[in-house]
Formats: C-alpha cells, structure tokens, sequence
C-alpha cells in the first residue's frame, strides 16, 4: 500500500474514530486515504481549533485525539493547541504534512520545521524519512501520548513519504521502547510511609489535579478520602475528579477558589498532593503557602515532585494504582477518620463564606446566569467546556460537577479560543450527551467560525455567551492593578451574536431582562 493508506490503517488500529484537521498539498495523500476509511474527519475552519478539539476528544474518553494538517502555515498553526494539551497533560497525536525529504532544509514552499518548533511542547516528534517506518511510528506515537504523563506527540511526514509505493504493512504487537519506561507503581517503602504519615495527621487536606482524571482514579481518591473523612480540594483541570455534591469535596483553591479550600490547605499539617504540580494560581507567594504543613506528593512524573513546593514524602508512580495500594494498607490497619473537630472547623467556614454576590433585579448576573445552567442540567449527562476569563471562574465555582471527565478548561496555557472547539471534540467522543461551552465574547470571537464545523458534522453543541462588552479578566487587572486605566479591553464593534448564529444555521437568542432568563435558558436547553 502507499505511505497514507499505512497511517490510515494504524489509526483504524488504535481504535481511532475522528480527525479533525484542515488539507493542504502535502497531507492530500493523507485526506484521500481517509475517503476508503470508516474514520469520520471533522473539516476545522482553523488549524488551531483541529488541535483543541482533538484536546477535547481526550480530555472527555481519556484516549488521545488526533489531528491532521498541511505543512508550514497550517502545521504551525497548531502550535497553541499543542501547547495548551501539553501544558494540561493531554494525550494527542498531530499529523503534519512536509515537504518532500529532498527539498527539506531548503526553505521550500511552505515549508517549517515542526519537530524543531515544536520541541519544548510535546512529549515527542517525529520526522518520518523511510516509508517502511509508517506502523512502527505511529504505534509508538500512540503510546507515548496515552502512557505515563499523557501529552501530545507530532508525526511530520514528508509528501515523498506518505505517497511512497508498495509500503509493506505490520501493525506491532506492541510497543518496546527502551528509553522510555514510566513507572507506575509506587515505591512500597514510600507507599507505607505516606500510610503512617497520613495515619498521624491531624489536618490533613488532600489536593487533587488532573492526574486523577488521567489515570482514572475518582474511585480510589473517594475511598482514600473517605476512609479518613479527609476533606478534599481540586485544581481546576482536576474539577470533576471529586463529586462536587460530596460534603468532603471543597472545590477549587487559590486566587479564584473558595475561602474554604484555601483556609484548609494553610492551616493543614499535611497535604496529600496528588496528580498536581502546585501551581501558582493556587500557592501564590510559595514562601507563605501553607507554612506548617508536611507534603506527600504522588505524581506519574518525577520531574513535577518537588519542582514548586519541597515533597517531604514524594511517590513516583500512577495515581490509580498508588491510591489503590494506600487504600489498602488503611483497610488492613482499620484506620480511623481524622479529628473530626478538623472538619468541622473546614465545614464551618465553608457554610460561613460561600461564593456570593449581591442579586440585582436590573441586570442579568454572570453568577445567576451559571447557577441556572447548574440547576437546569444537574439532572442531565452533561459536559461543560469553557472559555478563558472570567467567565471560566465563574463557571469553576458556580456548576458542579458530580462525574468525572465533565468539566473541561485550558487550565496551564489558559487558551482564549480553546472552549468551543473542545467542545465540539467532547460531543464526537460522546454523541449523547448534553455539551454547553460557557464562553465571554472575547474569547469566543477567536473561534466562532467553528459555527460552521459544528452545524456541517452535525455536532449539536450549545454555547451560552456572556456578553459585556469587554475583555473581562484583563480590564478586571486594569481596574485592581493598573489605576482603571482601561487600555483595549472595552469592544465597542461587536457583532450581533444571534444574527451571526443564524447566519452558520444555528439557533440563536439573546436575553437582557433577569425575568426572562430561565424561560430563554429552557428553550435553548430544549433545542435538537
């Protein structure tokens, strides 16, 4: 077969249903093999948006997206979508077209150098030179994305290759790389000594990330978390990982999260750190962050223990099955709950100081609009993405999530554009279920021609826009920071959203009285 029918038959191998992606002269061969293949592809307005909704079929199944693009312009045009997965520890696999392995280095017609722009963003490259390399290639890219730290793979073919003859074919029994060998299960020295020290602990607090959610592990946090009634706080690309409906879950820390998960991860003793990396969004001055507490930190990745905060206890290892070798050794122990007077004391603030904001009968409220989209879907199998802003905190703190894999935001990048596109990805990976994009008009002006991908593939997306006019977050900055000096964040051209919508054949509504805004909400809800 030829160099593109073996890619094709790889990805058929792995299970791969969708491609998002944009053609070009040198991934035609790509495009056209596709044709004779059951594998729907997904024509994206934007290169970028490929990337992220690739990133939005992941985040949702936990199996790597992939994505397919034209060389120069359009390969580089993923770069911020490959960005935004490795930062967020997602699995994808990026095919980008080349020119042909002769005119490589010779500044050719669209040509760029992907493995080498690409270099510091993904987990590994490659620049495929022999056809006969095809299967082996792209069984190894599928692994190295889904396996240890998930993250995104490139595969650049150049056009030679993917249209080389008589290609013998041989998809590998499995993959063997002596170079990359992740370790999974905890060293069992460390595993009993995060037991006694969790066993000890006075006030302890586990904090929990997105390592939860990539290793499937919400079963055994609930456990562990439970067993010891040890309250709980969740990064915001961990939300979803804890049920939010469970008193022991305080949601999201740090300078966007509630006063309750802070005030319990700095008067700790101990933090359980699982699956996350200490970000500064939630420590803020590190010197000052949680100044008496010891740290247990389990992470797949070596390199993310002790990078920002000291682990008195690190754990390499794979959340699930280190929670699953913890829980354990506490059932053996028969382990008893914490202090109570611990939790009690978390509990109270909590109750003490909820996220709230002062209700206006003049003027619809981003903090009402999202505590109506929570009250009209949480009997509903829905996913939200969002946007980037504030928009996006908003969303963090005021819908609850109750399943894992149903809240998905850019979280290390913090990607304006990435919400609606991720959530076109979301509604492939799972066809039956509710999917709404909460989004600000800054951010979804970066990616509204998608309107058009999701109404040609038939992806039954929402969006709820919160429209003020303004570049929300950054003019937040410039009111606290910068003397209300209101430098580009105020729009004053923006379009007739509903128009616009109907304009890409979808329904579109638009609401400005509070009184009306449920009624809306339900109609939009209701539409097929």
């Amino acid at each position: 077969m030829i160099g593109a029918d073996a890619i094709i038959k790889c990805l058929e191998a792995e299970g791969v249903s969708t491609v998002f992606g944009y053609p070009g002269v040198a991934i035609c061969p790509f495009f056209n093999s596709i044709l004779d293949s059951d594998i729907k592809t997904v024509l994206i307005r934007t290169e970028q948006n490929a990337a992220h909704a690739a990133s939005g079929v992941a985040r949702m199944t936990g199996r790597p997206g992939v994505c397919a693009v034209t060389s120069g312009p359009g390969a580089t045009n993923t770069v911020t979508g490959i960005s935004t997965a490795y930062m967020d520890s997602i699995p994808m696999v990026v095919i980008t077209g080349q020119v042909a392995t002769s005119s490589l280095g010779s500044d050719a017609f669209q040509e760029s150098d992907m493995t080498g722009i690409t270099m510091p963003i993904v987990k590994h490259s490659y620049l495929v030179h022999d056809p006969e390399k095809l299967p082996e290639i792209v069984a190894e890219a599928y692994y190295i994305a889904s396996t240890g730290r998930p993250g995104p793979v490139v595969i650049d073919i150049p056009g030679n290759v993917s249209k080389a003859q008589n290609v013998p074919y041989h998809f590998p029994d499995e993959v063997k790389l002596e170079s990359y060998k992740p370790t999974y299960k905890g060293n069992s020295k460390q595993v009993k000594s995060a037991v006694r020290t969790l066993e000890k602990a006075e006030r302890p607090i586990i904090y929990a990330g997105g390592g939860i959610l990539s290793s499937n592990a919400s079963a055994e946090l609930l456990d562990l978390a439970e067993t010891l009634q040890i309250p709980v706080v969740v990064s915001l690309i961990g939300k979803s990982c804890m049920p939010e409906d469970n008193p022991l879950c305080l949601g999201m820390p740090g300078m966007h999260g509630s006063r309750a998960a802070n005030a319990a991860l700095q008067n700790s003793d101990l933090i359980f750190a699982v699956g996350t990396r200490f970000a500064d969004r939630v420590t803020g001055r590190l010197s000052a962050f949680a100044p008496d507490a010891k740290v247990i930190h389990v992470d797949i990745d070596p390199a993310e223990i002790g990078k920002n905060r000291n682990a008195d206890i690190p754990v390499v290892g794979d959340a699930k099955l280190v929670l699953a070798a913890i829980n354990e050794q506490l059932h053996k122990d028969q382990a008893q709950p914490v202090d109570a007077e611990w939790v009690a004391k978390i509990d109270e603030i909590r109750r003490e100081s909820p996220f709230y904001y002062e209700k206006r009968d003049d003027a619809i409220q981003p903090e009402y609009t999202l505590e109506l989209l929570d009250k009209l879907t949480k009997d509903r199998d829905t996913i939200f993405t969002t946007e980037v802003g504030q928009h996006q905190m908003w969303a963090a703190q005021y819908l609850h999530c109750t399943r894992p894999r149903t809240f998905l935001s850019s979280g290390g990048a913090g990607t304006m554009g990435f919400g609606f596109p991720a959530a076109i990805g979301a509604q492939e990976g799972c066809p039956n279920s509710l999917v709404v994009c909460v989004a600000g008009d800054g951010s979804l002006q970066m990616n509204i021609q998608e309107m058009a991908t999701a109404y040609e593939a038939g992806t039954p997306v929402k969006v709820l826009l919160l429209n003020n006019s303004t570049l929300g977050m950054v003019h937040q900055w410039q009111d606290l920071f910068y003397n209300k000096r209101y430098s580009q964040t105020v729009f004053t051209g923006n379009p007739d959203f509903v128009k616009l919508a109907e304009a890409y054949h979808w329904y579109g509504d638009s609401v400005s009285d509070p009184s009306q805004l449920e009624g809306a909400m339900e109609r939009w809800l209701s539409q097929e």
